[in-house]
């Protein structure tokens, strides 16, 4: 009997132990939409996104009925926040498609497309109240406005386990890229997306330079002339 009760026990444990390594959101169905329609360029199949749109449906719904909670850790809430950023930006295309730039769609930071709970997020929404409060500047290597100019999306979702990995190897991946950036010892061109969101680069009394350094591979220093690349608002396809 003290034999089948460890048995027992060493079950249960197990079963807990299972159910505790379950990830709390299941982003499954966007990985699959990625996997199908975008190229490891970050280049986006929106008429394969429109035949698949029942799956991007499904997920909305999914992400609608799971809100993030304080119980959640920050990586599940960094992977939860920044699918549902670049989803909702692959929802804005195709709902206006086809337009083939960003800027040809009225209130495209505004539009409330996502439902969470009671709250309707737009693209700001998500970007200035949620994302850039979370002090990881780093999410602006991975979030995708559906542009050429923005840092590439990648064709598989975040999770709780990847996302940092991925905040690094996408960085690294933007930064060193020479279509968003060119970065040579005596000059620098760099996307505008360091001027727009200069003060999430400076925390910590750290300077652009600074951050630009930490992942580049070559090194700029305080006499290198900075410039910025005019963006590229077309779509990423």
């Amino acid at each position: 009997m003290k034999k089948l009760r460890m048995i027992f026990l060493g079950m249960v444990l197990v079963s807990s132990l299972k159910l505790m390594a379950q990830p709390i959101f299941d982003h499954s169905t966007w990985d699959q939409i990625l996997l199908l329609n975008v190229t490891e360029e970050g280049k986006v199949d929106y008429n394969g996104i429109v035949r698949d749109s029942p799956l991007l449906i499904k997920y909305f719904m999914t992400l609608s009925k799971n809100e993030p909670t304080e119980t959640w850790s920050r990586e599940e809430k960094l992977a939860y926040w920044i699918n549902a950023y670049n989803a909702v930006a692959i929802k804005l295309i195709i709902e206006n498609y086809p337009a083939k730039n960003l800027k040809e769609i009225d209130d495209h930071w505004d539009q409330k497309i996502l439902k969470i709970g009671t709250k309707k997020y737009s693209l700001d929404d998500i970007k200035y109240t949620i994302l850039r409060k979370m002090n990881e500047p780093r999410i602006h290597f991975l979030i995708n406005c559906a542009t050429k100019s923005s840092p590439w999306l990648w064709n598989r979702a975040y999770t709780a386990d990847n996302i940092t990995k991925a905040l690094d190897q996408r960085t690294i991946k933007f930064i060193n890229n020479p279509k968003h950036n060119m970065i040579m010892q005596d000059e620098m061109k760099i996307s505008k997306i360091f001027t727009w969101y200069k003060r999430d680069f400076t925390i910590k009394g750290r300077s652009l330079r600074d951050f630009i350094n930490r992942y580049s591979i070559v090194k700029v220093t305080n006499k290198t002339k900075k410039s910025f690349l005019a963006y590229d608002w077309t779509l990423n396809m």
